[in-house]
């Protein structure tokens, strides 16, 4: 892997590699007012089909969101401790969509009450939100909305970062991996066959065929849980990640990415490690190749093709000192080799990023929230798309 150090002129970044020829970001800061910045979800909140942004900050007891395009901030609810996830989905059509969050978190399932609530508007997305909670489920830590049976109705998807019993370094205790019917919201399992900490979760069409998959990343490595009818899961080893021994195992983020057709997964291992992981030959026997080692603390994996020629980049953050925030690009069509690129170098914490068309240019735009740095930023795509 070789570095492409950028060139920085005020807030336009400039760098050169394979994979993203010219690539050029501008930088615009958002907000710098989110301690413990955790996460952020981009969702059309007012009706207007523009993405708007929701940022999770965990040091924080108000869940907001900022306005597209000139970033206004509202709350949506107050009083709400340790937020770790929220995600968004229409649930009953209305054109505003419903927030399921994990709130009441922490590390020590002991310690953790894990509340799951569902927020829903009152009219105005403006004004603050009604909160119902649902499940109490201890260190409920990633949620996603999934649509497992192709019917166009998601479920919710809950997994938790630990057991019951588990206690560090090696957390040894089964994981469950839960969903949820809207209506009932009566907890349904998926599996209880993880173990450790199950950090990492994806949903994913793996398969092509309509039906969303869910995708888990834990001490285990990385599994695919695929429902079949009538309440059955089926659960297949993709990986097992990093080989070293517990706690230094497994898989802690991951996304899908493709470069020319061929599917490849991208994963951040161990658990908040030091590795980018890319694993190709996905259907047959996986092949493991590290192509960077020196994050600390990484904490957030993406894959985006940032100017349209076929092949994704690899977007990692790291929240631990140094701050920084890579693009990793494809050299070869085969995926063996990669350079690295810099987006963000001591002002971003990342704990998550994601890719889409903020501006609706086009180009796939990157934002990030930042935990020790306290800050939301929307990274603008001006690079030259190819032909």
């Amino acid at each position: 892997m070789n570095l492409r150090r950028p060139a920085v002129m005020g807030n336009l970044i400039f760098f050169l590699f394979a994979s993203v020829s010219s690539a050029q970001f501008v930088q615009h800061t958002i907000s710098t007012d989110l301690p413990g910045g955790y996460q952020v979800v981009a969702a059309d909140m007012n009706r207007d089909h523009r993405p708007d942004l929701i940022a999770v900050s965990t040091d924080s007891t108000e869940l907001v969101w900022f306005e597209n395009p000139r970033w206004e901030k509202h709350v949506i609810a107050r009083g709400l401790a340790r937020m770790i996830n929220v995600a968004a989905w229409d649930v009953d059509g209305d054109g505003t969509p419903e927030l399921a969050l994990a709130h009441e978190f922490d590390g020590n399932a002991r310690q953790s009450t894990g509340i799951v609530s569902l927020l829903h508007h009152n009219g105005d997305p403006r004004q603050p939100w009604t909160v119902r909670e649902i499940d109490r489920l201890p260190t409920s830590h990633r949620l996603r909305w999934a649509d497992i049976d192709g019917s166009g109705h998601k479920v919710l998807v809950n997994a938790p970062l630990t057991g019951l019993k588990a206690s560090p370094p090696n957390y040894e205790d089964s994981v469950s991996l839960v969903f949820y019917r809207p209506g009932d919201w009566k907890r349904q399992i998926i599996s209880d066959k993880e173990m450790g900490v199950m950090h990492g979760l994806l949903v994913y069409d793996w398969e092509g065929n309509g039906r969303e998959d869910v995708l888990t990343g834990s001490f285990l490595g990385i599994h695919l849980h695929r429902y079949i009818s009538g309440g059955t899961w089926t659960r297949t080893e993709l990986t097992r990640g990093d080989p070293s021994p517990s706690p230094k195992c497994g898989t802690s983020d991951l996304a899908v990415g493709h470069l020319q057709g061929e599917r490849f997964l991208a994963a951040i291992e161990p658990w908040h490690g030091n590795q980018v992981v890319v694993y190709r030959n996905v259907q047959a026997q996986c092949q493991r190749n590290v192509i960077d080692d020196s994050l600390v603390d990484g904490h957030t994996i993406a894959t985006v093709d940032l100017n349209g020629d076929g092949r994704d980049e690899i977007v990692a953050g790291m929240r631990g000192d140094g701050y920084k925030v890579y693009i990793y690009g494809s050299t070869d069509r085969s995926g063996r080799t990669w350079e690295r690129g810099e987006l963000d170098d001591g002002d971003m914490a990342a704990a998550s990023c994601v890719a889409l068309d903020l501006a609706g240019h086009g180009r796939m735009d990157i934002v990030c929230i930042g935990s020790a740095t306290h800050n939301l930023k929307w990274y603008e795509n001006v690079s030259p798309m190819k032909k």
